[in-house]
């Protein structure tokens, strides 16, 4: 079965709100500001939509944003949030599944790898990399983890979580990926922070102008 969080929907931001504080809400604001007037946004995995008032409250017209989310219950409650004056294109789609001739000036992910297996990211990152313009930005934020560096206490909350998400999303993976080894040969970070004591990273990144 797909990963799918229509069963915690409704609960979801009190979850990660009761685990995590407001690490994940500010993880994400963090990079909003690297948004300019009148782009053309990807936005994947984008959970109840409250990103869309944040963003909002940046820009409040003059954005076209395409939100790329695989639970309808999710697709649901987004559509409630306030958009102004900005055009909200609704995709119940998994991110794998979705294909378009656009080309985005911003993508976002949050928090969206650490769903996936290795082999799928690869071929979801190479997918969302095409749609990016060559000077694009792509605005990342998800929990990072090194097994040789990271305290006790961060290898029990993941396992905690992963063994969460995968009864109820039906999550494909249990582990994180180290993501540097996909960004680091096509883009470099124009701005890095971390939350919730250096767990969660949250990284700007500019595409890479390639010759040719």
């Amino acid at each position: 079965m797909a990963t799918n969080y229509d069963m915690i929907a409704s609960s979801y931001d009190l979850i990660r709100k009761i685990v995590l504080g407001n690490s994940i809400v500010k993880a994400q604001v963090s990079l909003l500001k690297f948004i300019p007037a009148n782009s053309h946004i990807l936005i994947v995995g984008g959970g109840t939509g409250w990103i869309i008032e944040e963003i909002n409250a940046i820009h409040s017209q003059g954005l076209t944003i395409d939100y790329v989310e695989s639970s309808a219950k999710m697709i649901q409650l987004s559509q409630k949030k306030e958009h102004r004056s900005n055009k909200i294109n609704y995709i119940h789609q998994p991110i794998e599944a979705y294909t378009t001739d656009t080309i985005y000036d911003i993508i976002i992910t949050p928090f969206l790898f650490d769903n996936f297996q290795i082999k799928k990211i690869a071929v979801i990152f190479a997918q969302l990399n095409s749609y990016l313009n060559k000077d694009g930005m792509w605005l990342y934020a998800d929990f990072v983890y090194d097994e040789n560096n990271d305290p006790l206490w961060q290898k029990a909350l993941l396992k905690t979580m992963y063994f969460f998400f995968r009864i109820t999303c039906k999550i494909e993976t249990q582990q994180l990926v180290n993501m540097d080894q996909f960004f680091s040969t096509l883009y470099y970070p124009v701005f890095t922070t971390s939350y919730y004591h250096n767990f969660i990273q949250s990284v700007a990144y500019q595409k890479k102008l390639i010759d040719g």
